[in-house]
């Protein structure tokens, strides 16, 4: 009954005093437990994860004791898993998670905020003091409808926050300006502190920004702009450049994100949640000096923005040798309409199907295609799903995670 009433265009907002209803009742419950908690609030389409780790990292190596909840997983020293397929979580449990973290004597939380949860309340009553912006891109338009409503929805938290942190090189900025209280910006071509000579390994990057010397154990010119977040949020908190630095650089990796899959095979295969569009063109960007061929797996959920679907299909056909769509989170959609749109996508970008176009709709099938298709110095790319531990049909959760279901068929094909 839920499924079809969220169907209706008026819904989101029919339910808005029950959701403002559920905050204020969590809050009273818990007794506003992030009032006691310096506040690092991490919003924007992508990059929101990898930034907050990186601030959570930097902030526990300076000896800060400090909390984090993000997609991948919660807590303070010690992270559990987050098993929901949801960034922030409903606002009983974020003020549940909340109040363990304070209870544990924690200084600072690092927040990942999505613009779902700031249009239905469910950060209220958590002081914000720093607030950081990383891009805004076409996403989550099924849930805001406009992206006007879906940047509106993002720039809740910039206007709660008592300094905000900008991506200039965003053109979503400029309005994000107009709501902060205080700001600084970053970027590599635009704002106050841009990142220069930067060196984009396939092991990290490196770069120079202020008198900081930079350096990322995760790839892609996207981590440039996350380290910068990062580091910003160090100096605006008083670590001194050397807690910056190694902070940083001492972060080995975040699951789901660019994560190297190594058993021995004699091909790459790497692991990553990127699922929007711009996503995909950043991953592809980072793996663009690649000699082999690449190729690559990926699906669309069900009852998720419908109209990325071909778009996606296309950046995948312009950036793979061969294409291998597959499911993800299909829910009560049904995964060969899904496949079809990204299938479209490809074909208009010279994909033929069974030559360098493959649907196969069992995801663990697909990465053994993958696995059969790749010869020596070639790619695999398994994107979508990154991090999650299970995979949502129709029938409810089954355990499913990429990185260990790539594991055990390459232990299989040795």
């Amino acid at each position: 009954m839920k499924q079809l009433l969220e169907k209706l265009p008026f819904y989101n907002e029919a339910v808005l005093p029950y959701h403002y209803a559920q905050a204020v009742a969590a809050g009273l419950k818990y007794h506003w437990p992030g009032k006691n908690l310096r506040v690092i609030g991490v919003t924007g389409t992508n990059g929101k994860t990898t930034t907050s780790f990186m601030i959570w990292h930097m902030l526990n190596h300076a000896g800060h004791k400090t909390g984090l909840m993000t997609t991948v997983a919660w807590g303070v020293k010690t992270l559990k898993p987050e098993l929901g397929h949801m960034t922030t979580v409903d606002a009983f449990t974020l003020n549940q998670r909340i109040r363990q973290i304070a209870d544990q004597g924690a200084e600072f939380l690092v927040l990942e905020v999505t613009s779902h949860a700031l249009a239905e309340f469910r950060t209220l009553g958590i002081p914000i003091e720093v607030a950081v912006f990383t891009n805004l891109t076409h996403e989550h338009l099924d849930y805001h409808k406009t992206f006007a409503r879906y940047r509106a929805a993002k720039g809740k938290l910039i206007k709660r926050a008592k300094f905000s942190i900008l991506n200039a090189d965003d053109p979503n900025t400029s309005y994000y300006k107009t709501l902060a209280r205080k700001y600084t910006t970053y970027g590599i071509k635009h704002g106050e502190h841009r990142a220069k000579q930067l060196d984009l390994g396939v092991n990290g990057v490196k770069y120079l920004v202020d008198d900081l010397n930079i350096e990322t154990q995760i790839p892609g010119e996207f981590n440039v702009y996350n380290s910068l977040a990062a580091a910003l949020v160090g100096q605006k908190l008083g670590l001194t450049n050397q807690q910056i630095e190694v902070g940083i650089k001492t972060l080995a990796s975040v699951e789901g994100r660019m994560n190297i899959v190594d058993m021995g095979q004699p091909f790459t295969v790497i692991v990553d949640y990127a699922h929007a569009p711009d996503a995909l063109e950043e991953v592809f960007d980072s793996v663009r000096g690649h000699q082999g061929k690449i190729i690559s797996i990926h699906g669309g959920a069900g009852r998720r923005d419908p109209s990325t679907r071909s778009i996606r299909g296309a950046i995948l056909a312009q950036n793979s040798d061969i294409v291998i769509i597959t499911e993800d989170d299909s829910r009560d959609e049904d995964p060969e309409k899904i496949a079809a749109a990204f299938i479209q996508g490809a074909e208009k970008h010279g994909k033929i199907m069974n030559k360098d176009l493959f649907k196969e709709l069992d995801r663990e099938q697909a990465i053994k295609l993958a696995f059969k298709k790749a010869k020596k110095g070639d790619l695999v790319l398994i994107l979508g799903k990154g991090h999650e531990k299970t995979i949502l049909r129709a029938d409810g959760p089954h355990d499913f995670e990429d990185i260990k279901v790539a594991e055990k068929l390459l232990k299989q094909s040795k």
